[in-house]
């Protein structure tokens, strides 16, 4: 076989893999395109059906906000001898009031839409009021735990008590008979 056949013979193999691995991409890309279109299919009807759960549940949301608004109007009356502190809490009461006929006359993706401008115009104010709900949430929490911890305590030591003051009334039994 001379040298040219062997050139020839070669190109002809580097070609004929070239086509391969040319369809090999090809499928490959045509694959990756069909996957990426279902998981914008899945990502639209995920978010279309958070968006309906969140509209149905808004009012029950814009609900809670009033009853808040209205336990901490009724809050100030312990600040009747203190009417600065009196003003901010009546202030905040009618905010979350305000806030909840937001909540109620618009829907979830206007709200959305709000909240994700806020966060793009002010990123520092929304690090600092994440930070501050996510300290009061771990407060609350602990708080809740350790009251759980306190009442199962105290329950327990009942319970003992109510235990020892058995077996001393079964042994002084026993000791009478």
């Amino acid at each position: 076989m001379g040298v040219g056949q062997q050139d020839s013979d070669s190109n002809r193999r580097r070609h004929g893999e070239d086509d391969d691995w040319n369809a090999l991409r090809s499928d490959v890309g045509g694959m990756a395109d069909a996957a990426m279109e279902q998981s914008w299919h899945f990502i639209d009807a995920a978010r279309e059906q958070a968006t309906d759960y969140a509209d149905r549940r808004k009012n029950d949301v814009a609900q809670s906000v009033a009853d808040f608004a209205t336990s901490l109007r009724g809050s100030t009356r312990s600040f009747e001898e203190r009417p600065n502190i009196q003003a901010v809490v009546d202030s905040a009461a009618e905010g979350l009031e305000h806030l909840a006929d937001t909540i109620r006359d618009r829907s979830f993706a206007d709200i959305f839409n709000d909240i994700e401008n806020i966060a793009r115009q002010r990123p520092a104010t929304v690090a600092a009021v994440s930070v501050a709900i996510g300290f009061l949430a771990a407060r609350f929490i602990k708080s809740t735990a350790e009251d759980l911890r306190n009442e199962e305590y105290a329950s327990s030591r009942s319970q003992s008590s109510k235990g020892s003051s058995r077996r001393n009334r079964d042994s002084h039994d026993q000791r009478d008979t």
